[in-house]
């Protein structure tokens, strides 16, 4: 099927290239992509392409990545290229996703139907960077997808469509992230359909109340403090997988933590917090501030993850041993 909206696409990470493949497959013309400058990432840190720049190139889709898109910032002329090249673009309406530059409002005004975002979580709970990490984190039960209407606040604009996923015991980010992808892939293309036959959305202004801001993971957040409750450290560690992963440091090594469940501690195994309470197969139950945690993925210094059986046996544990804490106390 083909359409006639003519669509321009900033996005970087994988969770925009799915809704780039979508917008593309479903027949919408995309004459200009935007995604962040290629970064240096592995271990050769060589300059690496965005998924959504690999998308693009694959299906000869111009492709565009300015540093910035303020002329006022660091990269004037850069921006002020931008800017020229999106106002000599045909076209009817941006579609941003996980872009990771802002958007001043010199770029909300060239799409004549507007910037439509695809926000992985449901407006106004978890404005900002990492929704999905803060969603796991927290301990949420419930998250989705919104489509807005850019306006030039932080994921403050009126809201378009919604569609609302569980958040599974077991879920990690990796899961959840792939999740909300296919379901912002639909509702993007679903959003876009109506826009043209319609020739406008309706949008609704958030919520006033209700608004939490989730800010960007940083690696120094890894550390596991064992002070907290069990619960609330099986969640970070399902929040940051795939990164930066759980980290703790046993006897100077910094292993990772991939996997890992609350039990209640017995009586006779009371243990401080960071002390290994016993040892088996199933996996290594360490002492918490409230309740015990069984870690059963874990990877050692330049090893794999593995399940606690296998990693047991590259890496012997006993009971006693004790995890360093962290040297200031969780908030």
């Amino acid at each position: 099927m083909s359409h006639t909206l003519r669509v321009i696409f900033a996005g970087t990470p994988e969770f925009a290239a799915t809704a780039l493949a979508a917008i593309h497959e479903a027949g919408f013309a995309v004459p200009l992509v935007l995604t962040q400058p290629d970064r240096p990432a592995g271990r050769g840190m060589k300059l690496q392409a965005s998924p959504v720049k690999r998308y693009a190139q694959e299906h000869g889709i111009a492709v565009a990545q300015p540093p910035s898109l303020r002329r006022t910032g660091k990269y004037p002329q850069e921006a002020a290229a931008a800017l020229d090249l999106l106002r000599a673009t045909p076209h009817d309406v941006m579609v941003v996703a996980a872009y990771g530059l802002l958007l001043p409002q010199e770029v909300l005004d060239i799409p004549p139907r507007g910037c439509i975002n695809i926000h992985g979580s449901i407006l106004p709970r978890w404005r900002g960077a990492a929704p999905i990490h803060r969603a796991i984190e927290a301990g949420d039960t419930e998250t989705g997808i919104t489509l807005m209407q850019m306006d030039a606040g932080l994921d403050t604009g009126p809201m378009i469509s919604e569609e609302r996923t569980p958040i599974a015991p077991g879920d990690t980010t990796a899961t959840l992230h792939d999740r909300l992808a296919q379901l912002g892939a639909k509702l993007i293309v679903d959003g876009l359909a109506a826009l043209e036959r319609d020739g406008a959305l309706p949008a609704t202004p958030q919520p006033a109340e209700g608004a939490t801001y989730a800010e960007k993971i940083g690696k120094q957040e890894a550390a596991l403090d064992w002070r907290r409750p069990a619960q609330a450290l099986a969640r970070q560690i399902r929040a940051f997988d795939p990164f930066p992963g759980g980290a703790a440091t046993l006897d100077g090594a910094q292993l990772k933590l991939w996997a890992a469940e609350p039990v209640a501690r017995t009586s006779t195994a009371a243990g401080a917090p960071g002390e290994i309470l016993e040892v088996s197969p199933a996996g290594v139950v360490v002492a918490c501030g409230e309740g015990a945690l069984r870690l059963t993925q874990m990877q050692k210094p330049g090893g794999k993850r593995l399940p606690a059986r296998e990693f047991l046996a590259g890496m012997p544990l006993t009971a006693g041993q004790r995890f360093q804490l962290p040297d200031v106390p969780a908030a």
